[in-house]
């Protein structure tokens, strides 16, 4: 017997991928939506699919969620119980260049995905938001009652209107709506862009790491077991509650410096990184902290892997995808 149909966005990204495996391998069925953005290349994308892209309960469909005509004709057949909405484009400094893409494909996409729920009646959606809507609060560990009404980057921007879009439909169309704030998710799949994918990349080839500052900035790394954990958490408190709107941090509890992140990445390849020290940049910010009570409450969320076996888990995927 089949569990809810489940509608997941950025299905060949990296969480989108790995999340749309396990609702496949435990009984639902998935409709995934890609549209493939150039951010990276395509075959990566087509690689993160290959898993399941023939599964009898995946239906895959192509589409710009900014386009919300063909977003709604490519769905007009379908019956959804819930949507994870995933896809958007990510990344700081990208952001500053691009703010109008960003717009585009987090704050349109959004309202798209929302008036979709509004015309289809569906009532059940877990949103992709970003600790970076915290920008540079002095006050941690973050928790989800602070005010984050001070963005420091375009990215940050997007996924804060969208936060407030969602709980515009959330009062007016009654849709049970929950915000997760994703923590630096890392691991195998992970985007080629991301410190921890582009630093093993350049160790493993002898070439210099661009280290930003002193190395004393900090992330809350998340191993992507555990936030696909933290969203499959989401997905049944949604289902089996109503009147939801609730906005839950998905990190780990432990930051990162940067300076340890690339003595992890030293360890788990066995070779000594070529560091070039350059200014910090523009949008970045010193230190991301979750304060997770409010999932392990709601979601019963409990990270279960360390930064370090998690990085040893990138690199020997990297390695197997990557053989010198």
């Amino acid at each position: 017997m089949l569990l809810s149909t489940v509608i997941v966005t950025g299905c060949a990204g990296f969480i989108g991928s790995h999340l749309s495996e396990q609702l496949l391998a435990t009984g639902h069925k998935v409709i995934g939506i890609d549209n493939f953005d150039p951010f990276y290349k395509r075959d990566v994308k087509e690689r993160n699919l290959s898993s399941f892209k023939d599964h009898p309960h995946f239906r895959f469909i192509e589409v710009d969620l900014a386009d919300g005509e063909a977003l709604r004709k490519s769905l007009e057949q379908e019956t959804v119980d819930v949507i994870v909405h995933l896809a958007g484009k990510a990344g700081v400094r990208p952001s500053i260049e691009d703010p109008n893409g960003y717009i585009r494909a987090n704050i349109v996409a959004t309202q798209n995905i929302l008036d979709l729920m509004k015309d289809k009646g569906i009532k059940k959606l877990a949103f992709a938001s970003s600790s970076s809507v915290y920008g540079n609060t002095k006050e941690t560990p973050f928790h989800e009652k602070q005010d984050v009404s001070n963005p420091i980057s375009p990215y940050a921007f997007t996924k804060k209107a969208c936060e407030l879009i969602n709980y515009t439909y959330h009062s007016l169309y009654e849709l049970d709506i929950i915000n997760l704030r994703f923590f630096t998710v890392f691991g195998p799949r992970q985007r080629p862009d991301l410190a921890i994918h582009k630093f093993t990349r350049l160790i493993l080839n002898g070439e210099e790491i661009p280290m930003f500052g002193d190395g004393s900035t900090s992330r809350d790394y998340t191993y992507y077991e555990d936030t696909v954990a933290g969203i499959r958490g989401a997905i049944s408190y949604l289902e089996n509650n109503t009147h939801v709107y609730e906005t839950i941090n998905l990190g780990n509890n432990q930051p990162v410096t940067l300076s340890a992140m690339i003595s992890a990445i030293e360890k788990a390849t066995g070779i000594k990184a070529n560091i070039k020290q350059l200014p910090m940049q523009p949008g970045d910010v010193d230190i991301t902290f979750a304060n997770i009570g409010k999932a392990q409450e709601l979601l019963g969320y409990n990270p279960k892997y360390s930064f370090e076996e998690g990085v040893k888990n990138f690199v020997d995927w990297y390695r197997s995808v990557n053989p010198s």
